[in-house]
């Protein structure tokens, strides 16, 4: 009896206290800086709420931020998938590196990212240069908002993916490859259903991620009214003209937005977690 309680407990504190300790700083870090949010915009009311998140200037950051956001994460999906299979998969020299590089945007202050990626890209900038010969422009259009916020949020699918596909048994693709199965119904029939639910939590991040994306954003989207204005830009300009309710009320649409979006991304890894369960 004694040794069956001794492995039933853990090394922490008990149950009440360790649930105690988590629920206090989970509701002082997150919960009640967002009631506070929701709170101020509740301070107006519904038609005056109502007026200020549907108004055309709002209308189109929302339409500026959720398409750049939207164009990143598909990116980010493709590209941090194929990087994140790199550097499992293969051995090579500099894959350290390469795997090192890959956390850069969380230690990089944001704002830094923003100023390097509107020297690069811009019209006399190293990428932008040859860009502009081509007919293409990025920096100071909705492009360049998508390529700040793909850089930002990148490793959100690469670091949720990575650990799934390093766990990954190869037996299944070996028993596919002995029985003759193509390369592309390897990846798409045994590799894509045991990672879905990691590279959809890596997306919905990244997508999250973008939304709220400011400091490298403004530096290189111009910050033009119904042309490249965010909605985190804003918000900061109701700040400045000390216009806080208004500033709540928008920032509440951006938050409702992307909870919205986790909560679909949720019932899609419930979803493919039966269903592979099920396979």
């Amino acid at each position: 009896m004694a040794t069956a309680l001794s492995r039933s407990r853990g090394v922490l504190p008990g149950f009440g206290l360790t649930l105690g300790i988590t629920l206090f700083y989970t509701a002082i870090i997150i919960a009640l800086p967002i009631f506070a949010l929701v709170l101020k915009s509740a301070s107006l009311g519904p038609a005056e709420f109502w007026a200020i998140v549907t108004s055309r200037r709002a209308v189109a950051t929302y339409q500026v931020t959720l398409g750049a956001a939207a164009g990143a994460t598909v990116f980010n999906a493709i590209f941090g998938l194929l990087l994140a299979w790199v550097l499992v998969r293969y051995r090579f020299p500099g894959r350290r590196v390469l795997d090192a590089l890959v956390d850069l945007p969380f230690a990089l202050p944001t704002a830094v990212a923003g100023i390097a990626l509107a020297n690069l890209l811009a019209p006399t900038g190293w990428l932008g240069a040859p860009l502009k010969d081509l007919g293409i422009k990025v920096a100071y259009t909705p492009l360049g908002i998508a390529v700040a916020m793909a850089f930002t949020s990148i490793p959100f699918v690469v670091r949720t993916v990575q650990p799934v596909l390093e766990d990954l048994s190869r037996e299944a693709e070996e028993a596919a490859h002995s029985l003759g199965a193509p390369d592309r119904a390897i990846f798409l029939r045994v590799i894509m259903p045991a990672i879905l639910p990691a590279f959809l939590a890596g997306a919905a991040l990244a997508f999250a991620r973008s939304l709220g994306e400011f400091g490298g954003v403004i530096f290189i989207a111009g910050n033009r009214p119904f042309q490249t204005e965010i909605t985190a830009l804003l918000t900061f300009i109701r700040l400045e003209e000390f216009d806080y309710p208004a500033a709540a009320a928008i920032a509440t649409m951006i938050l409702v937005c992307a909870f919205v979006m986790l909560l679909l991304i949720n019932i899609l890894q419930f979803w493919a977690a039966r269903h592979s369960g099920r396979g």
